[in-house]
C-alpha cells in the first residue's frame, strides 16, 4: 500500500505534537506539511524537544494550494476553523477533525452550544461523529470524521452499551470529571497565570458544558432513549494530562455489580483499547498516561443497587490524537492499532 500523504493544520498544540509524534512513527503515513499561524517558519521540535532530529517539514501557514498533494487533513485547531477548511477540500481529500466544529448533527445545536453560527452547515451531512468501539467500519462511507471530545470519550464508552440494554436508571445519573489542565489548550498558562494553576482544582462549565450536547446526542443514537437526566460537571486539576470521570448511576431492575460488569466486558471483549478491570478496582489517571487505552472500573457503594463506574483516559491520545488515528486506521482499511501500540 503507498503511504497515505498527510496535512496537520493546528501542529503545534498539545493535541498537535501528539498526533505528530504518532504519526510520524505510523509505517503507513508520510507527513507532509505542518501548518500554524505564529509558528510560521519553526522547526516542530521548537514545541517539544523529543522531536528534534526527527525528519520533519518546517511549520507552514496553510494554502489551499496543499490540498492536491494530500490525502488527508488532520485539523486540530480553534472551534470554527475546521469549518472554512472543510469547504475547500478536494473531491481525493479526508478530513478529520478533532475540535468540535463537526460533533453536533444540527447548524442549530452547534449554534446554541458553541455561540457562534456554524459556517459549513451543508458539509455537516457529509461528516460522521466516530467513536471508532461503536462506529467502526462505518466511516468509510464519510468524507469528513469529527472525533469525539475527551471527556465525551470517557462518559460515552461505558454508558452506552448499559443504557442501550436498559441495564441502568436514567432519571439520575451524576458524571464528575477531572482533567488535566493541558485539556484548555497552550493558553492555560496565561489565562490562569494569577490563579494558582498548578496547585488547586476548578470547576468549570457546571451545569451547561458544551460537552453534555455530544454526550446526550449519542447515547439517544446508539440507544433511542431520548428521556435521561444526565448532571456532568468538569474540573481542571493541577496535572499535565489525563482524565478521571466518576459515574455514578442506580442499576434498573435489580441488576447486580457482577452483571453489569459483565455487559462490559462483553462489549469490549474484542476492542484493543477499552480494559475493564477487576471488579472494585480503584483507577489511576498513570494507569493510562502515554497510551490509546480507557480503562473502566465497576465500583459498588453502601446503598443497594447503586453503582461508581471510574473511566480513564489520557486527554490527548485515547481522547484526542490517537482516537483521532485510530478513525484514520478503520477509514483506510489498516489494523486499527497500528501506530498506537
Amino acid at each position: 500500500m503507498s503511504k497515505i500523504n498527510v496535512l496537520i493544520a493546528g501542529s503545534t498544540g498539545y493535541i498537535g505534537i501528539e498526533l505528530v509524534r504518532i504519526l510520524y512513527k505510523h509505517k503507513n503515513v508520510s507527513i507532509k506539511y505542518l501548518c500554524g499561524k505564529t509558528s510560521v517558519g519553526k522547526d516542530i521540535s521548537f514545541y517539544d524537544k523529543s522531536l528534534k532530529f526527527k525528519k520533519l517539514p518546517k511549520i507552514v501557514k496553510f494554502n489551499k494550494s496543499y490540498l492536491k498533494n494530500v490525502d488527508l487533513i488532520f485539523t486540530a485547531l480553534p472551534n470554527g476553523e475546521a469549518q472554512d477548511l472543510s469547504k475547500k477540500l478536494l473531491s481525493k481529500n479526508i478530513l478529520i477533525d478533532i475540535a468540535a466544529d463537526f460533533r453536533l448533527n444540527s447548524s442549530k445545536s452547534y449554534s446554541f452550544w458553541y455561540k457562534q453560527k456554524h459556517r459549513a452547515s451543508e458539509n455537516i451531512k457529509k461528516s460522521i461523529y466516530s467513536l471508532p468501539e461503536f462506529t467502526g467500519k462505518i466511516i468509510k462511507n464519510f468524507k469528513i470524521i469529527s472525533c469525539p471530545g475527551c471527556y465525551p470519550t470517557s462518559i460515552l464508552l461505558p454508558l452506552i452499551p448499559l443504557i442501550k440494554k436498559n441495564m441502568i436508571k436514567l432519571e439520575n445519573i451524576i458524571v464528575d470529571s477531572k482533567s488535566g489542565y493541558s485539556g484548555a489548550g497552550r493558553g492555560v498558562h496565561k489565562t490562569y497565570a494569577k490563579k494558582n494553576l498548578y496547585h488547586s482544582l476548578k470547576a468549570y462549565g457546571v451545569g451547561f458544558h458544551r460537552h453534555n450536547s455530544e454526550i446526550e446526542q449519542e447515547i439517544i443514537k446508539y440507544t433511542k432513549k431520548k428521556k435521561m437526566n444526565i448532571t456532568f460537571t468538569p474540573h481542571l486539576s493541577p496535572m499535565f494530562k489525563g482524565i478521571l470521570s466518576t459515574i455514578y448511576f442506580e442499576s434498573s431492575n435489580g441488576n447486580s455489580l457482577k452483571t453489569i460488569n459483565n455487559l462490559l466486558k462483553k462489549t469490549f471483549a474484542k476492542k484493543k483499547f477499552v480494559k475493564i478491570k477487576k471488579m472494585n478496582s480503584y483507577l489511576s489517571t498513570n494507569d493510562v498516561i502515554n497510551t490509546n487505552e480507557c480503562h473502566i472500573s465497576v465500583c459498588k457503594t453502601k446503598y443497594k443497587n447503586k453503582y461508581i463506574i471510574l473511566s480513564a483516559l489520557d486527554n490527548l491520545i485515547k481522547g484526542g490524537s490517537g482516537q483521532a488515528v485510530q478513525n484514520m486506521n478503520i477509514k483506510f482499511s489498516l489494523p486499527e492499532s497500528r501506530g498506537l501500540i
